[in-house]
């Protein structure tokens, strides 16, 4: 190999390495954009988490809440069902789409 020869080898693998390094500051800079992005959605879930907490905890006292009102209608004689709501239970019969509705999970 001449000096010719070597020199071109040379600034062959120089370019190559520039172009690498290029490709490696590209890399680092999406990197650094993915990581701010995980980090604001970590903080997002978080807070989200949290609410959902807050809300969860919430919610059953509500449903109870609710759930005694259907009670206390139905005990005073009315029908809570869909099919008949509102209308009087003629002496106080049960009706099975009330107790349905009562009773489910």
């Amino acid at each position: 190999m001449d000096k010719k020869e070597l020199f071109d080898a040379l600034d062959d693998f120089s370019q190559q390495l520039l172009m690498t390094l290029a490709d490696v500051e590209a890399i680092k800079k999406n990197l650094k954009s993915l990581v701010e992005e995980n980090t604001a959605l970590r903080l997002e879930n978080s807070k989200l988490r949290e609410r959902l907490g807050e809300v969860e905890a919430d919610t059953p006292v509500k449903a109870k809440h609710v759930r005694e009102s259907v009670r206390r209608i139905y005990k005073d004689g009315f029908h809570v069902c869909n099919d008949f709501y509102g209308q009087r239970r003629e002496q106080d019969e049960e009706c099975m789409f009330c107790d349905e509705l009562l009773y489910r999970e």
